[in-house]
């Protein structure tokens, strides 16, 4: 893409049409922009971010919940709208999102550019290991498959047996799914006599978890499929695909400018969907927290903003503990850097507004605790309890896992 300035120029241009578009007819930002008094022909980014409020996820589940079932946050008449979506839920009440052919396609463009970042140009077989649902990672990842010309094979409804075999039969080269899953599919196949390196997987995009920019996870990944390279991206179900891992330096991921404007507050992106106005966000708080780069250019040759070590965690995942911060994602590195450990969780305790942590982790060497409880002690400052549990006891997982239990208690109550 072009420097920075010319970046700029075509975010300009497309902040103009979108509020063109939203101002007039989108109840739920209409009464914020003319507040804001601004005028989408001479809007600049500097003005719009003086003058449009941030917009949070509690903006836009309210008025779901008081306007069921899509809100007022709709550019159009509800006819112009072909694809329905739901969040997880993963960080709170699941919502539901619409998107016109128009968003739609723009989102399929942005997955293109995760597919062309790693390489996944000409005509390949792309496996996706995931039970289809209502997320829109899965369906969009699919559709810009599909528009690519890549041979698209479905593994929902399947057991992890049958998705592995059916790799194999097809010689899919490209795996989507999350790290966890990726993980999994791993562990399945050592316990069936599945042999990976029988697999045409050769390139592995992961989503939907940290993990993918995590160098311990990474390294798992790609030993336990026979050297597969693992490519990172990020999204979520209110803002479509918002990154591609920089092909020049795994664990970085550059932001999609082109369909987005970026700001980072108190280390917390920021972001603005340029080419979704049928159903857009202004500044909104995605509570992922980064720590961003501009390099002029990076060493792929892309002048658009890097996010260095990927999401490095989610404010609302994060844990303090005695004084300390913790995030989920420096759980996990420590964690996957020992290959004894199939599975792991971790219970966090409140009491009277103290944080206690303990973790869980399956494997048939105990002393491997006390290895883990130094690392984490090294790196975290904190003496945290790792206790080795029968393997196959936790949970296992095809899409977010769900690793962090909360378990809060008030000894006055």
């Amino acid at each position: 893409m072009n420097d920075k300035a010319a970046i700029e120029e075509q975010q300009t241009q497309l902040l103009r049409q979108l509020l063109a578009e939203v101002a007039p007819a989108n109840a739920f930002y209409s009464d914020r922009i003319a507040s804001a008094g601004i005028d989408s022909t001479s809007v600049t980014l500097e003005s719009f971010v003086e003058s449009i409020p941030l917009t949070t996820r509690a903006d836009w589940t309210d008025d779901q919940l008081e306007h069921p079932p899509f809100g007022t946050n709709l550019s159009y008449p509800l006819d112009r709208y072909v694809r329905f979506c739901r969040t997880s839920g993963s960080t709170g009440r699941a919502m539901t999102w619409l998107d016109t052919r128009e968003g739609w396609d723009a989102m399929l463009d942005n997955w293109i550019r995760v597919y062309e970042a790693a390489g996944i140009r000409d005509a390949h077989r792309v496996f996706f290991a995931f039970s289809f649902g209502p997320f829109l990672g899965l369906w969009t990842a699919y559709d810009a498959a599909v528009k690519m010309g890549h041979l698209c094979i479905p593994g929902g409804g399947l057991s992890s047996v049958a998705r592995l075999n059916l790799m194999i039969d097809t010689q899919a080269q490209v795996l989507c799914c999350t790290p966890t899953y990726a993980i999994r599919l791993a562990h399945v196949a050592a316990e069936n006599d599945i042999d990976l390196a029988s697999t045409a997987v050769k390139a592995i995009i992961v989503a939907g978890e940290p993990g993918g920019s995590i160098p311990a996870t990474r390294d798992l990944i790609s030993r336990s499929w026979n050297g597969a390279r693992v490519y990172d991206h990020h999204g979520m179900t209110e803002v479509g695909p918002v990154t591609y891992e920089c092909p020049s330096e795994p664990g970085v991921l550059h932001v999609m400018e082109d369909a987005f404007f970026a700001e980072i507050i108190d280390e917390e992106l920021v972001l603005t969907t340029l080419k979704r106005p049928g159903s857009p966000l202004l500044r909104y708080r995605t509570g992922d927290i980064v720590s961003p780069e501009r390099r002029t250019p990076c060493a792929c040759g892309s002048h658009e903003l890097c996010l260095l070590g990927g999401i490095l965690g989610r404010k609302d995942d994060m844990v303090v503990v005695r004084g300390m911060n913790v995030f989920p994602s420096a759980v996990e590195g420590i964690v996957r850097a020992f290959s004894e450990i199939e599975e792991y969780r971790v219970e966090v305790s409140s009491v009277d507004g103290l944080a206690e942590m303990k973790i869980q982790v399956e494997t048939e060497d105990a002393s491997v605790c006390g290895a883990i409880q130094d690392k984490l002690q090294a790196a975290l400052f904190l003496r945290i309890p790792v206790k080795a549990v029968e393997p196959g006891s936790l949970p296992r997982f095809e899409l977010k896992a769900k690793r962090w239990i909360r378990n809060d208690r008030d000894t006055d109550t």
